[in-house]
């Protein structure tokens, strides 16, 4: 099953969730009248045709009179000409604008998530949260546009072949609103059944994304561990789950559209059998009988359209509370309360009173003080798993404190605006993330402005001439996926490459050199301490050379730190 796990929202959490989605149709209100003008016209266009063939049988067949014939043939065939090129350009139109609300839904979800907590991504599956950014979105901008696009074209239609069905005879036409309410009765029976199981079905498709967002990158392991065939039947299981989930939705909705059907085709040859049984008494011409019957199917097809509203309403509150459940994640930090770091800072990182737990049971910080100096080389130890991941993240303001605070040149983070303090950090973790894109762009990354100069020179700093020079276009060849195709090192250099891109504030190095050799190692460390003398440099290494020379060595311990000297630590 899914990780998350949606349930039915309060009416004031829907309510806010339709407004949010109705806030972007606003912001196309021009397109959207003139497509519904264009509607109307078309329209009416397509409800003239029935009633123009009416014309040709009973003005010009049966009476005989070749020029009427010509004069509503010709008519005809205008307004078939001019109805499809308006269908046409109109569909383009509404392709043009569900397009725009598509993707500013999309847009609008995924600013949101780049500032939720690394917590929320830690506990839930990549797979899942894909399947609501794609699936989800896609289902709630088909109902905000093409949907009620296609139900006011509904209304339309019905109400113009109704209106000519009352015209033509009024008493046919009290059939087909006898079976509406039955229609519309059944429906609302069956309304919970579908709901149910659209549920069912998107959270085992969800299963399934996630299963390929978790097992793709690692097919590599998975093949050293020889655990294909146990990754297989997985897969297999989750398919046929899924299937047997659908097939049960694609009976419900049958039968859910087969009854209201069924009473169609009834009221179809109740019409002709009664209308025609009119016409060979004389009381009701055969031109009026096929226009009406025309008029019929032309009602039945809206009438469908808004029949199926219903589902489609089932379909977008799954899709609605999936998605505003990723909307209504608590940010990390309110942006109301954010103010612009200055532009000069020197880089004095004071610790106060701070305590962090992820949960109450797990204490991680406790009244921690700790003031360090701008400019100053600090090395930070501790056993794995005790804190200096968590101490970088707080730094970083992906965590904030539980009590306490982080400042920087006395600033509070916690009120600061968290892009503009991060953009001021240089960071090269343990495992770099590399985009499927080229070297260049890769180092290059959250510094866009820099110069081709400037990224080669980092690149030559970091020790990546030997991967250029190896590359078929030197620094602009395109990196795999992940930086499948690199070595453990080279994924390094490409993070410090990053970091000697950038002017910070402050530089983390989290295990910088832990996948190069002696020799690589000492070059780097020794350019990053020329590059970044006078920058308070944050370093976490298991090994000595990294923090050789280090002005201050901080050991974390269980829920505090201490400063040690190199003596101490190496004891």
């Amino acid at each position: 099953m899914s990780t998350i796990n949606p349930s039915t929202s309060p009416s004031s959490t829907r309510r806010a969730a339709l407004t949010w989605l109705y806030s972007f149709l606003a912001l196309y209100k021009r397109e959207i009248i003139f497509l519904a003008l264009f509607s109307l016209i078309t329209t009416a266009l397509v409800v003239s045709a029935p009633y123009i063939s009416k014309l040709i049988i009973d003005k010009g067949l049966l009476q005989k009179d070749f020029d009427a014939l010509l004069f509503f043939s010709c008519g005809l065939f205008f307004v078939g000409i001019l109805s499809t090129l308006l269908s046409g350009y109109n569909r383009i139109k509404h392709t043009q604008l569900s397009g725009k609300i598509l993707f500013a839904l999309r847009e609008d979800v995924f600013q949101h998530l780049q500032k939720l907590p690394s917590t929320f991504y830690h506990q839930q599956r990549v797979g899942d949260i894909s399947s609501r950014m794609d699936r989800d979105i896609a289902e709630i901008q088909r109902f905000a546009v093409d949907t009620l696009f296609s139900t006011f074209s509904a209304i339309l239609g019905l109400t113009a072949a109704t209106l000519m069905m009352i015209h033509l005879h009024w008493q046919l036409s009290l059939i087909l609103l006898i079976l509406v309410p039955f229609k519309l009765f059944y429906l609302f029976k069956m309304r919970p059944k579908v709901e149910r199981k659209n549920i069912k079905v998107r959270e085992s498709a969800a299963d399934i994304s996630s299963f390929f967002a978790e097992k793709i990158p690692v097919i590599k392991f998975i093949q050293s561990a020889g655990a294909e065939k146990q990754e297989l039947d997985k897969l297999a299981h989750l398919n046929h789950s899924f299937l047997g989930k659908l097939i049960s939705l694609q009976i419900t909705e049958f039968w859910t559209s087969a009854i209201p059907s069924t009473l169609v085709s009834l009221s179809r040859a109740v019409i002709f059998l009664i209308g025609g049984y009119w016409v060979i008494e004389g009381s009701f011409t055969l031109g009026s009988l096929i226009a009406f019957t025309a008029y019929v199917a032309m009602a039945i097809g809206p009438l469908q359209s808004l029949l199926g509203l219903y589902l489609a309403w089932q379909r977008l509150t799954v899709s609605l509370d999936r998605v505003s459940f990723l909307r209504q994640q608590p940010l990390v930090q309110n942006d109301a309360q954010q103010q612009e770091l200055p532009e000069q800072l020197d880089g004095n990182i004071s610790l106060n009173d701070l305590c962090f737990s992820h949960t109450p049971e797990t204490e991680i910080f406790n009244n921690v003080n700790l003031h360090i100096p701008s400019g100053s080389k600090v090395g930070i130890v501790g056993q794995t798993g005790i804190g200096k991941s968590t101490l970088l993240d707080l730094l970083q303001c992906h965590l904030l404190p539980t009590f306490g605070s982080i400042e920087i040149d006395g600033i509070n983070l916690a009120n600061i605006n968290i892009q503009s303090w991060r953009k001021r950090i240089a960071i090269a973790p343990q495992e770099p993330v590399i985009f499927r894109d080229s070297l260049a762009n890769n180092i290059r990354y959250g510094h866009p402005q820099a110069s081709d100069t400037d990224v080669y020179n980092a690149a030559i700093s970091a020790g990546l001439a030997t991967l250029i020079f190896k590359m078929p276009n030197g620094i602009n060849t395109t990196i795999s996926e992940r930086g499948t195709a690199l070595s453990g090192g080279e994924k390094q250099r490409i993070g410090l490459a990053r970091v000697l891109l950038k002017d910070p504030v402050l530089v983390i190095l989290d295990e910088p050199t832990s996948a190069t050799d002696k020799v690589t190692e000492n070059q780097i460390i020794e350019q990053i301490d020329q590059l970044f003398a006078n920058t308070t440099r944050l370093i976490v290494s298991h090994s000595g050379k990294p923090i050789a020379n280090a002005d201050m060595l901080i050991e974390i311990t269980q829920s505090t730190l201490k400063i040690i000297n190199a003596e101490e630590y190496n004891a």
